[in-house]
C-alpha cells in the first residue's frame, strides 16, 4: 500500500455528452419539422470544470467554491471526497465550463414567450416593477438552458478531479518516503557511533578517579590504604557509569526507527503514527544529549536533533 502525501493538485473538464432532441408523436409534421431545426442548430453547451487544491491537516477538513448550478451538489460532492481522502485541508472549485461561442447564447421563442407572460403578470400585480433589461434577459437564457441541469456531468468532473489527486498525493508521498528513509539511515548510523562511545567514556573517568585517590593518597602521606583508595575509585567510576548510561535510550531510538520503516513500508494512513514516533525519537536525542559524558556524543545528539526534525517536517505532509 502506497503512502500519501497530503498535498497536491488536480483539474478536471467533464464535457456535455451530445444529444438531440426528438418531437412528440403527436405534434403535427411542420412542428416536427421546426423543433428538429431548432435542436440541430442549438451550439454545444461546454462542460463543467472542478479543481481540487489540498495543503496538510490534522483532520480532514473541505471547503467548496462552486458557482451557483451547482450549490445544490455540495452534499454529494462531500460524500464523494470523504470516501477517498481522511486528513488534509482540501477545496474544490467547480464553475460551468461554456465555449466562446456560447458565452451568449441565441435566446429562443418558448424562453421568450415564457419571461413575457411573467413579466405581464408581476406589472399587473406590481405596475412599478422595472422592465427586464436586455442584459438580464440573456442571463436567464443562459442560466435557465441545457447547462443549468449537469449534475451528472459535475459529479463525473468531481470524480474525475480526485483520482487527478489521489496520484499526485501518491506521487508526493513517494518522494517524501525516500527522504525520510534517508533520514532514518543517517540516524541508523549515528546511533551505530554513539554505542562504543559510552564504555570508553567510563573507562577514561575510571582512569581519571583512580589518578585522582593516587594523587591524593600520596598527599595525605599514607594515611589511607592504596586498596581502599583504588576501591573508594572503582565505585565512583560505577556510579558515574550509571548515570551517564544510554543503552536503554539507544535500544528505544532503535526501536522506533525499526517501527518507523516499518510503517513506511507498509504504507496506508501512517501520519498520526508517524508524527507520534518522531516526539518520542526527539525525546531520546534529548535524553542521550543530557546524558552525554564526551563531546562525541554531544555531537551526535546535535546531528540526531537535526534529522529528527527533518523528518517531522515531512510526517507532518503525511495523510
Amino acid at each position: 500500500m502506497s503512502v500519501y502525501s497530503m498535498t497536491g493538485f488536480a483539474s478536471a473538464v467533464a464535457s456535455v455528452p451530445e444529444h438531440s432532441g426528438e418531437a412528440s408523436d403527436d405534434a403535427d409534421s411542420s412542428s416536427t419539422t421546426r423543433s428538429a431545426a431548432n435542436t440541430a442548430t442549438k451550439p454545444p453547451t461546454g462542460g463543467v470544470g472542478a479543481e481540487l487544491r489540498s495543503v496538510n491537516s490534522r483532520f480532514l477538513d473541505l471547503s467548496f467554491k462552486l458557482s451557483d448550478e451547482f450549490r445544490a451538489l455540495e452534499p454529494a460532492l462531500r460524500d464523494l471526497l470523504t470516501a477517498s481522502f481522511r486528513r488534509g485541508k482540501i477545496e474544490l472549485k467547480m464553475q460551468p465550463q461554456r465555449p466562446v461561442e456560447t458565452a451568449w447564447p441565441q435566446p429562443q421563442a418558448d424562453q421568450l414567450h415564457s419571461l413575457a407572460r411573467l413579466e405581464g403578470m408581476v406589472q399587473n400585480w406590481l405596475p412599478k416593477a422595472t422592465p427586464l433589461s436586455v442584459n438580464e434577459i440573456m442571463n436567464w437564457c443562459r442560466t435557465a438552458g441545457p447547462i443549468a441541469k449537469l449534475e451528472e456531468v459535475a459529479l463525473e468532473a468531481a470524480r474525475q478531479s480526485i483520482e487527478g489527486l489521489l496520484e499526485a498525493r501518491q506521487r508526493e508521498g513517494k518522494r517524501l518516503v525516500a527522504i525520510l528513509v534517508e533520514r532514518l539511515n543517517g540516524l541508523k548510523a549515528l546511533a551505530e557511533q554513539a554505542t562504543p562511545l559510552v564504555p570508553q567514556a567510563v573507562q577514561r573517568q575510571q582512569e581519571r578517579f583512580v589518578q585522582r585517590y593516587k594523587e591524593a593518597l600520596e598527599a595525605v602521606g599514607g594515611s589511607i590504604t592504596e586498596e581502599a583508595a583504588q576501591e573508594r575509585a572503582l565505585g565512583e567510576a560505577a556510579a558515574y557509569a550509571l548515570r551517564i548510561d544510554v543503552d536503554e535510550e539507544l535500544t528505544r531510538l532503535k526501536a522506533h526507527l525499526d517501527e518507523i520503516a516499518r510503517l513506511l513500508k507498509k504504507g496506508g494512513e501512517v501520519g498520526k503514527r508517524l508524527d507520534f514516533l518522531i516526539q518520542e525519537l526527539h525525546r531520546e536525542a534529548n535524553t542521550l544529549g543530557s546524558k552525554a559524558a564526551a563531546l562525541e556524543l554531544t555531537q551526535i545528539s546535535v546531528e540526531m536533533k537535526v534529522l529528527i526534525e527533518q523528518m517531522r517536517e515531512q510526517v507532518q505532509n503525511i495523510e
